[in-house]
């Protein structure tokens, strides 16, 4: 403790890999008393993201605790991307980057964890990435004393989480039409949907990598999805987030063969479809995917009273037709005063960089199908090297 630190309250820094794993117990409970959490500030799902992701000597988790009691943690790993850079654990995989705080302790948590992140980044620059509206992470922004910036960063489609009838009723006459009729084809052909158990976990993380690949073979598949150890992360944070009543991976059954997996995590007041795997036979089937995985989530979201429904990243034509509400994330930047130039160097490539990529985006589409291609041939390649010898026959 420092004369800064808020009256009986102690901030540390975590380093050793270790010792965050143990911090599981209290770190569950201190979720759980976040309502601003989302699923990827889990221990689970940050835990086991450091296994597979993390980079030796790295780690830095600043711990804000009021009588020993754990109130707030700033999950945060130390990068050098050209400059020095404090980014939220979770990387490129999870969706949404924050902190989290007791809400009964909130406005002492955030005093502590400030000072502990000045502290922290003496030499760094933080940049909190996927910072949803309503984050924790925006009211430490809020009260920051030093140099700070924001800017846009990716958009996530909301719904609320209601039973799919409820959402076909939002929308237009006509659409809403089309939706009842997919819905309507989606019971005769007669596809069952059953959720897998915590033991079941491996098996069925290998069904949907696998559908996956499939669904996505020569449309430009994310390479990531097919790396060993994208597979070894899912295997560890879903096994314990399903125990722990955080995640729920669903299995599609059509005349008794698994054509469909769906993974969904949820925490505070949302719940978000993660990743899915479908078998191309459904579409020739003319079963709506899509249609068949929401109708899924919202009854799980339903049930479990929760708020909002996330589509996650992306405004995928899809998504807006059931009328969802797009929801941008923020990218918080804070340093100390003396490193006010190099925040102010990274924003400003930060800036320069997102024009650039709403250009490509925007005007050469041929840019986006290049991009696709490289995607598939880098997917062969690590689909070759994932299945072993054995399987390059063919």
């Amino acid at each position: 403790m420092t004369p800064d630190d808020p009256p009986g309250t102690t901030v540390t820094l975590c380093r050793d890999p270790r010792a965050f794993t143990e911090l599981a117990p209290e770190w569950g409970r201190l979720h759980r008393a976040c309502g601003a959490a989302t699923p990827f500030q889990s221990h689970a799902w940050l835990d086991s993201w450091w296994r597979s992701y993390g980079a030796e000597g790295r780690l830095r988790v600043v711990l804000a605790r009021r009588d020993g009691r754990l109130i707030g943690a700033a999950p945060l790993m130390l990068v050098h991307r050209p400059m020095p850079l404090l980014v939220p654990l979770g990387g490129a995989i999870s969706d949404y980057g924050d902190l989290v705080v007791d809400d009964g302790q909130a406005d002492r948590a955030l005093r502590a964890l400030s000072h502990g992140l000045e502290r922290a980044a003496r030499g760094a620059v933080v940049d909190l990435r996927e910072v949803r509206p309503g984050a924790v992470a925006e009211r430490l922004y809020e009260q920051w004393a030093g140099p700070r910036a924001r800017l846009d960063d990716s958009v996530c489609m909301e719904l609320p989480a209601v039973p799919v009838e409820d959402l076909v009723r939002r929308m237009p006459a006509a659409r809403a039409q089309r939706a009842r009729s997919k819905l309507r084809r989606l019971d005769a052909l007669g596809i069952a949907a059953a959720t897998v158990a915590a033991d079941a976990v491996p098996d069925a993380v290998d069904r949907l990598l696998r559908l996956h690949e499939l669904q996505w073979r020569g449309r430009g598949v994310n390479v990531e999805h097919l790396r060993p150890r994208f597979r070894e992360h899912l295997v560890r944070a879903v096994t314990r987030m399903t125990a722990d009543d955080e995640a729920t991976l669903t299995e599609f059954r059509m005349d008794g063969e698994v054509v469909a997996v769906g993974l969904t995590l949820r925490a505070g007041r949302m719940s978000g479809g993660y990743l899915y795997g479908a078998d191309p036979v459904l579409r020739e089937r003319k079963a709506d995917v899509a249609t068949m995985l929401l109708a899924q989530d919202a009854r799980q979201a339903a049930g479990h009273g929760l708020a909002v429904l996330s589509l996650l990243r992306g405004s995928e034509p899809y998504k807006n037709h059931w009328r969802p509400e797009p929801v941008t994330s923020g990218r918080l930047l804070l340093a100390r005063p003396a490193l006010e130039p190099l925040l102010r160097m990274h924003e400003s490539r930060a800036r320069m960089r997102d024009r650039a990529a709403e250009v490509v985006r925007t005007r050469l589409p041929a840019a986006r199908e290049w991009r696709g291609r490289l995607n598939d041939w880098r997917a062969e390649g690590t689909a070759v090297r994932t299945a072993g010898p054995a399987s390059r026959g063919g």
